[in-house]
Protein backbone atom coordinates (compact mmCIF):
# COMPACT_ATOMS: atom_id res chain seq x y z
CA UNK A 1 0.00 0.00 0.00
CA UNK A 2 2.70 2.68 0.95
CA UNK A 3 4.38 1.34 -2.38
CA UNK A 4 1.40 1.89 -4.44
CA UNK A 5 0.82 5.52 -2.46
CA UNK A 6 5.12 6.39 -3.18
CA UNK A 7 4.14 5.45 -7.32
CA UNK A 8 1.35 7.29 -7.20
CA UNK A 9 3.00 10.65 -5.39
CA UNK A 10 5.99 10.44 -8.22
CA UNK A 11 3.19 10.27 -10.58
CA UNK A 12 1.49 13.68 -9.59
CA UNK A 13 5.13 14.85 -8.82
CA UNK A 14 5.53 14.57 -12.42
CA UNK A 15 2.60 15.14 -13.93
CA UNK A 16 2.72 18.50 -11.58
CA UNK A 17 6.14 19.20 -12.74
CA UNK A 18 5.05 18.24 -16.37
CA UNK A 19 2.12 20.93 -16.19
CA UNK A 20 4.26 23.52 -14.41
CA UNK A 21 6.44 23.19 -17.37
CA UNK A 22 3.51 23.46 -20.12
CA UNK A 23 2.34 26.29 -18.08
CA UNK A 24 5.79 27.82 -18.53
CA UNK A 25 5.73 27.55 -22.03
CA UNK A 26 2.28 28.94 -22.88
CA UNK A 27 3.04 31.64 -20.35
CA UNK A 28 6.71 32.06 -22.21
CA UNK A 29 4.25 32.96 -25.95
CA UNK A 30 1.15 33.94 -24.44
CA UNK A 31 3.09 36.25 -21.81
CA UNK A 32 3.61 39.05 -24.33
CA UNK A 33 1.22 42.03 -25.02
CA UNK A 34 -1.51 41.51 -28.04
CA UNK A 35 0.86 44.09 -30.64
CA UNK A 36 4.23 41.71 -29.48
CA UNK A 37 2.50 38.32 -29.65
CA UNK A 38 1.47 39.20 -33.01
CA UNK A 39 5.10 41.03 -34.20
CA UNK A 40 6.17 37.42 -33.11
CA UNK A 41 4.24 35.22 -35.15
CA UNK A 42 4.76 36.78 -38.50
CA UNK A 43 8.28 37.78 -37.40
CA UNK A 44 7.18 41.34 -39.05
CA UNK A 45 6.78 44.58 -38.02
CA UNK A 46 4.41 46.60 -39.90
CA UNK A 47 5.69 50.87 -40.03
CA UNK A 48 3.16 53.38 -41.17
CA UNK A 49 4.77 56.18 -43.37
CA UNK A 50 3.56 59.36 -45.27
CA UNK A 51 4.42 59.73 -48.87
CA UNK A 52 4.81 63.75 -48.00
CA UNK A 53 5.71 65.27 -44.94
CA UNK A 54 9.29 65.66 -45.03
CA UNK A 55 11.91 65.09 -43.53
CA UNK A 56 9.90 62.57 -41.52
CA UNK A 57 8.41 60.20 -43.69
CA UNK A 58 8.62 60.56 -47.24
CA UNK A 59 9.29 59.13 -50.24
CA UNK A 60 13.05 59.38 -52.06
CA UNK A 61 13.57 59.21 -55.65
CA UNK A 62 12.98 55.61 -55.78
CA UNK A 63 9.71 55.89 -53.80
CA UNK A 64 11.34 53.88 -51.08
CA UNK A 65 9.64 55.24 -47.68
CA UNK A 66 12.78 57.28 -45.41
CA UNK A 67 12.88 59.89 -43.15
CA UNK A 68 13.79 60.67 -39.58
CA UNK A 69 10.40 59.39 -37.64
CA UNK A 70 11.04 56.19 -39.56
CA UNK A 71 14.89 55.90 -38.26
CA UNK A 72 13.22 55.99 -35.03
CA UNK A 73 10.97 53.49 -35.53
CA UNK A 74 13.99 51.39 -37.04
CA UNK A 75 15.41 51.75 -33.63
CA UNK A 76 12.30 50.57 -31.97
CA UNK A 77 12.21 47.47 -34.60
CA UNK A 78 15.40 46.41 -33.30
CA UNK A 79 14.45 46.82 -29.75
CA UNK A 80 11.12 44.51 -30.61
CA UNK A 81 13.37 42.13 -31.81
CA UNK A 82 15.23 42.03 -28.48
CA UNK A 83 11.74 41.83 -26.58
CA UNK A 84 10.38 38.83 -28.31
CA UNK A 85 13.42 37.56 -28.86
CA UNK A 86 13.23 37.45 -32.87
CA UNK A 87 16.65 39.63 -33.97
CA UNK A 88 15.71 39.21 -37.87
CA UNK A 89 12.38 40.92 -37.82
CA UNK A 90 10.77 42.18 -41.12
CA UNK A 91 9.44 45.64 -41.56
CA UNK A 92 6.63 45.99 -43.96
CA UNK A 93 5.68 49.33 -44.33
CA UNK A 94 2.06 50.63 -44.96
CA UNK A 95 1.23 54.17 -45.85
CA UNK A 96 -0.98 56.19 -44.11
CA UNK A 97 -2.51 59.80 -44.30
CA UNK A 98 -3.12 62.08 -42.07
CA UNK A 99 -6.81 60.94 -42.08
CA UNK A 100 -6.39 57.65 -41.33
CA UNK A 101 -3.29 56.83 -39.47
CA UNK A 102 -5.45 56.66 -36.04
CA UNK A 103 -7.95 54.34 -37.41
CA UNK A 104 -4.77 52.17 -38.59
CA UNK A 105 -3.37 52.04 -35.16
CA UNK A 106 -7.03 51.41 -33.74
CA UNK A 107 -7.67 48.67 -36.39
CA UNK A 108 -4.18 46.65 -35.80
CA UNK A 109 -3.20 48.17 -39.49
CA UNK A 110 0.03 49.24 -38.74
CA UNK A 111 2.20 48.25 -35.25
CA UNK A 112 3.98 51.71 -35.39
CA UNK A 113 3.04 55.08 -37.25
CA UNK A 114 6.22 56.74 -38.29
CA UNK A 115 4.89 60.04 -39.86
CA UNK A 116 4.60 63.52 -38.36
CA UNK A 117 1.76 63.18 -35.42
CA UNK A 118 0.76 65.49 -32.46
CA UNK A 119 0.95 63.58 -29.34
CA UNK A 120 -2.26 65.76 -27.62
CA UNK A 121 -4.34 64.96 -24.59
CA UNK A 122 -7.56 64.38 -26.96
CA UNK A 123 -5.42 61.41 -28.94
CA UNK A 124 -3.52 60.28 -26.38
CA UNK A 125 -6.90 58.85 -24.65
CA UNK A 126 -7.37 56.57 -27.94
CA UNK A 127 -3.17 55.73 -28.69
CA UNK A 128 -0.19 55.98 -27.06
CA UNK A 129 2.63 57.79 -27.95
CA UNK A 130 6.81 57.64 -27.47
CA UNK A 131 8.79 60.62 -26.04
CA UNK A 132 8.77 63.76 -27.64
CA UNK A 133 10.53 63.36 -30.64
CA UNK A 134 9.90 67.32 -32.69
CA UNK A 135 8.15 70.23 -31.35
CA UNK A 136 6.18 71.98 -34.26
CA UNK A 137 3.65 74.51 -34.76
CA UNK A 138 0.74 75.80 -37.35
CA UNK A 139 2.13 78.85 -39.45
CA UNK A 140 1.03 79.75 -42.62
CA UNK A 141 2.39 79.08 -46.13
CA UNK A 142 1.45 81.88 -48.95
CA UNK A 143 2.79 83.33 -52.08
CA UNK A 144 5.92 85.47 -51.83
CA UNK A 145 3.84 88.56 -53.27
CA UNK A 146 1.53 88.06 -50.84
CA UNK A 147 0.17 90.78 -48.67
CA UNK A 148 -0.80 88.29 -45.67
CA UNK A 149 1.74 88.46 -42.55
CA UNK A 150 -0.54 87.55 -39.91
CA UNK A 151 -3.86 85.04 -39.57
CA UNK A 152 -5.73 88.19 -38.99
CA UNK A 153 -5.14 89.31 -42.76
CA UNK A 154 -6.59 86.43 -44.14
CA UNK A 155 -10.25 87.75 -43.69
CA UNK A 156 -12.79 86.05 -46.06
CA UNK A 157 -10.02 84.20 -47.81
CA UNK A 158 -9.71 80.53 -48.62
CA UNK A 159 -7.26 78.88 -46.14
CA UNK A 160 -6.03 75.02 -47.25
CA UNK A 161 -5.66 72.53 -44.66
CA UNK A 162 -4.72 68.81 -44.83
CA UNK A 163 -7.84 66.63 -43.21
CA UNK A 164 -7.12 65.08 -39.67
CA UNK A 165 -4.53 67.50 -38.62
CA UNK A 166 -4.31 69.69 -35.48
CA UNK A 167 -3.73 72.48 -38.33
CA UNK A 168 -7.22 72.25 -39.39
CA UNK A 169 -8.68 72.01 -35.43
CA UNK A 170 -6.52 75.31 -34.95
CA UNK A 171 -8.05 76.84 -38.27
CA UNK A 172 -11.32 76.29 -37.05
CA UNK A 173 -10.25 77.52 -33.72
CA UNK A 174 -8.69 80.87 -34.66
CA UNK A 175 -11.22 81.55 -37.48
CA UNK A 176 -14.27 81.59 -34.49
CA UNK A 177 -11.67 83.89 -32.14
CA UNK A 178 -11.37 86.17 -34.69
CA UNK A 179 -14.23 86.35 -36.78
CA UNK A 180 -12.14 85.95 -39.89
CA UNK A 181 -15.02 84.43 -41.79
CA UNK A 182 -12.64 81.39 -43.36
CA UNK A 183 -12.95 79.22 -46.31
CA UNK A 184 -11.38 76.43 -44.86
CA UNK A 185 -11.18 73.46 -47.57
CA UNK A 186 -9.61 70.32 -46.89
CA UNK A 187 -7.33 67.91 -48.94
CA UNK A 188 -6.20 64.26 -48.05
CA UNK A 189 -2.24 65.33 -47.80
CA UNK A 190 0.10 67.47 -47.32
CA UNK A 191 1.48 67.78 -51.18
CA UNK A 192 -2.23 67.80 -52.43
CA UNK A 193 -2.65 70.98 -50.30
CA UNK A 194 0.64 72.16 -51.41
CA UNK A 195 -1.09 72.16 -54.36
CA UNK A 196 -4.01 73.93 -53.68
CA UNK A 197 -1.86 76.79 -53.01
CA UNK A 198 0.14 76.66 -56.08
CA UNK A 199 -2.44 76.58 -58.42
CA UNK A 200 -3.52 79.36 -56.90
CA UNK A 201 -7.09 77.58 -54.94
CA UNK A 202 -6.07 78.86 -51.90
CA UNK A 203 -4.64 81.91 -50.48
CA UNK A 204 -2.55 80.27 -47.53
CA UNK A 205 -1.56 76.42 -46.67
CA UNK A 206 -1.81 76.40 -42.56
CA UNK A 207 0.14 73.57 -41.36
CA UNK A 208 3.12 72.55 -39.05
CA UNK A 209 6.44 75.17 -39.99
CA UNK A 210 8.71 72.10 -40.21
CA UNK A 211 6.32 70.60 -43.09
CA UNK A 212 5.79 73.94 -44.50
CA UNK A 213 9.63 74.35 -44.78
CA UNK A 214 10.28 70.26 -45.66
CA UNK A 215 7.55 71.11 -48.61
CA UNK A 216 9.19 74.55 -50.21
CA UNK A 217 12.88 72.82 -49.91
CA UNK A 218 11.67 69.89 -51.68
CA UNK A 219 9.79 71.88 -54.56
CA UNK A 220 12.72 74.59 -54.55
CA UNK A 221 10.14 77.16 -54.29
CA UNK A 222 12.03 79.60 -51.94
CA UNK A 223 11.26 82.30 -54.32
CA UNK A 224 7.62 81.12 -55.04
CA UNK A 225 6.32 80.96 -51.40
CA UNK A 226 7.44 81.86 -47.73
CA UNK A 227 6.04 81.05 -44.36
CA UNK A 228 4.93 83.53 -41.76
CA UNK A 229 2.54 84.15 -39.01
CA UNK A 230 2.75 83.79 -35.06
CA UNK A 231 2.39 79.97 -33.98
CA UNK A 232 -1.19 79.40 -33.92
CA UNK A 233 -0.97 75.88 -31.88
CA UNK A 234 2.30 73.93 -29.70
CA UNK A 235 2.42 70.60 -31.42
CA UNK A 236 4.72 68.19 -29.80
CA UNK A 237 5.26 64.84 -32.12
CA UNK A 238 5.73 61.16 -30.79
CA UNK A 239 5.85 57.91 -32.64
CA UNK A 240 2.38 56.88 -32.13
CA UNK A 241 1.25 53.04 -31.45
CA UNK A 242 -1.40 51.07 -29.68
CA UNK A 243 -2.53 52.18 -26.05
CA UNK A 244 -3.27 49.77 -23.33
CA UNK A 245 -0.04 47.64 -23.62
CA UNK A 246 2.33 48.60 -21.10
CA UNK A 247 5.18 46.37 -22.10
CA UNK A 248 5.02 48.09 -25.49
CA UNK A 249 5.04 51.39 -24.16
CA UNK A 250 8.43 50.09 -22.03
CA UNK A 251 9.82 49.15 -25.19
CA UNK A 252 9.38 51.88 -27.01
CA UNK A 253 10.80 54.02 -24.14
CA UNK A 254 14.00 51.65 -23.78
CA UNK A 255 14.79 52.33 -27.68
CA UNK A 256 14.67 55.91 -26.95
CA UNK A 257 16.48 55.91 -23.62
CA UNK A 258 19.13 53.88 -25.92
CA UNK A 259 19.84 56.80 -28.39
CA UNK A 260 20.04 59.15 -25.76
CA UNK A 261 22.90 57.33 -23.48
CA UNK A 262 24.30 56.46 -27.33
CA UNK A 263 24.27 60.12 -28.04
CA UNK A 264 22.43 59.08 -31.20
CA UNK A 265 19.38 61.11 -30.84
CA UNK A 266 21.11 65.16 -31.85
CA UNK A 267 23.79 63.49 -34.55
CA UNK A 268 20.54 61.27 -36.33
CA UNK A 269 18.16 65.27 -36.01
CA UNK A 270 21.02 66.81 -37.57
CA UNK A 271 20.81 64.16 -40.75
CA UNK A 272 17.76 64.86 -41.22
CA UNK A 273 16.72 68.70 -40.06
CA UNK A 274 20.61 70.35 -41.03
CA UNK A 275 22.37 68.28 -43.30
CA UNK A 276 21.71 67.58 -47.30
CA UNK A 277 18.78 65.16 -47.13
CA UNK A 278 19.05 62.16 -49.83
CA UNK A 279 16.50 63.75 -52.01
CA UNK A 280 18.93 66.88 -52.36
CA UNK A 281 17.54 69.34 -50.19
CA UNK A 282 18.33 71.00 -46.83
CA UNK A 283 16.54 72.56 -44.29
CA UNK A 284 19.30 73.79 -41.93
CA UNK A 285 16.87 73.98 -39.31
CA UNK A 286 18.94 73.99 -35.90
CA UNK A 287 17.27 72.06 -33.15
CA UNK A 288 15.33 73.92 -30.92
CA UNK A 289 16.46 74.65 -27.15
CA UNK A 290 13.26 72.33 -25.49
CA UNK A 291 13.95 69.61 -27.73
CA UNK A 292 17.72 69.60 -26.97
CA UNK A 293 16.23 69.66 -23.53
CA UNK A 294 13.96 66.69 -24.14
CA UNK A 295 17.12 64.70 -25.27
CA UNK A 296 19.68 65.20 -22.81
CA UNK A 297 16.42 64.32 -19.98
CA UNK A 298 16.34 61.61 -21.67
CA UNK A 299 20.48 60.68 -22.15
CA UNK A 300 20.14 61.64 -18.29
CA UNK A 301 17.19 59.24 -17.29
CA UNK A 302 19.37 56.62 -18.83
CA UNK A 303 22.68 57.10 -17.39
CA UNK A 304 20.44 56.72 -13.99
CA UNK A 305 18.95 53.59 -14.73
CA UNK A 306 22.54 52.09 -15.66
Amino acid sequence: MRRSLAISGSLLLAACLLATGASAQTRGSEGLSPTLSAIKTAHTVRLGYRESSPPFSFLDQSGRPIGYSLELCEAIVEEIGVEVDDPNLKIDYVKVTSDDRIDAVLHNKIDLECGSTTANAERGKRVAFSPLMFVAGTKLMVPKASSVSAVTDLKGKTVVVTKGTTNEQAMHAVDKKFSLGLNIVTSPDHEQSYQMLADGKADAFATDDILLFGLIARHKAQDKFRVTGDYLSYDPYGIMFKKGEPQLSAVVERAFRKLGSNRDLVPLYNKWFIARLPTGERLNVPISLQLEEAFKAMDDSASANN
